[in-house]
């Protein structure tokens, strides 16, 4: 959550030119991408921190606001507007007949206030305030984790912070939690801090929403005849009947045995099953007979 020196991330100079980036970018999205780095988290640390860096010296306006304002780049446009105010209102005081006026130091001491430093004037109502910077974070969790709502402690720009994870969140899902961003300006509101969600998969199961999918291997004997099969739902076996002649490719639905819903307690979508026929193998001579038999009788 600290700032980030984006020309130092892809090893070039403030006076890069535009092929210059693209080259480091390349060269360095190669080297740390992760299909060439499997599992290395710290490779994945450093991809990301590549791709953020391309996007904002790769963009004109964004790269001139990086140059200009350093950390606060996004917050550019506030700046400038707030910079047109003073102006404005130094302007009116300096013409008035009466009444103190804007002198230089406290127009100096208005920006240094803006970018962290200390305000030396004491004259209120001349504060604008600004909202500190939102933080962005990600945070790696498995299906598993998911299921069921946990806590867990981030530590965001020095600060610890604990979260409670409801069960049932997506992949990709945004949350703000509100005032847990940088300082605000001036005596403004703190920012607020953004966590996406990356939820890895590693069971055999498919989440879409709130259902489940999964296939289930069925003998050839008992989906023709009919009976019983034990199957793994996520949170433990359960058996299921077989009507006879089930066909391959039969999906069975499950109801309640899928995903939690998210923030809606003791409410879970549905497991569907989807039945794959195994036909035997390695027949044994009475077998491929009895089945010749079958054969002539059909």
């Amino acid at each position: 959550m600290n700032f980030i020196d984006y020309y130092k991330v892809l090893g070039i100079d403030k006076n890069a030119t535009d092929s210059d980036i693209k080259k480091a970018y390349r060269k360095l999205a190669r080297k740390y991408h992760p299909d060439v780095n499997p599992n290395d988290k710290e490779a994945e640390r450093k991809f990301k921190e590549i791709n953020e860096a391309n996007e904002v010296l790769s963009h004109v306006e964004n790269r001139k606001k990086y140059d200009k304002y350093g950390k606060d780049w996004k917050h550019a446009e506030e700046f400038e507007k707030a910079k047109q105010q003073q102006q404005s209102q130094r302007q009116s005081y300096q013409q008035g007949s009466s009444g103190e006026g804007y002198s230089d130091q406290d127009f100096s001491d208005f920006f240094e206030s803006m970018f962290g430093g200390t305000r030396s004037s004491s004259r209120q109502g001349r504060n604008v305030q600004f909202k500190g910077q939102d933080f962005n974070a990600e945070l790696q969790l498995n299906l598993t984790d998911v299921y069921k709502t946990h806590k867990q402690e981030l530590t965001v720009n020095g600060s610890k912070i604990r979260l409670t994870i409801p069960a049932g969140v997506e992949n990709g899902q945004i949350i703000k939690i509100k005032g847990k961003g940088g300082n605000g300006i001036n005596g403004g509101p703190n920012g607020d801090l953004y966590i996406k969600f990356t939820i890895n998969n590693h069971t055999q199961f498919k989440r879409d929403g709130n259902n489940l999918y999964t296939h289930v291997d069925l003998d050839l004997y008992t989906s023709l005849l009919g009976g019983e099969t034990t199957i793994d739902t996520f949170n433990g076996k359960v058996k299921l009947n077989v009507k006879p002649e089930t066909q391959n490719g039969t999906k069975v639905k499950l109801k309640g045995k899928g995903f939690p819903v998210y923030k809606k307690e003791g409410q879970f979508g549905d497991l569907i099953i989807t039945y794959n026929i195994k036909t035997p193998t390695h027949l044994s001579d009475k077998e491929k007979e009895l089945f010749k038999e079958l054969q002539k009788i059909r």
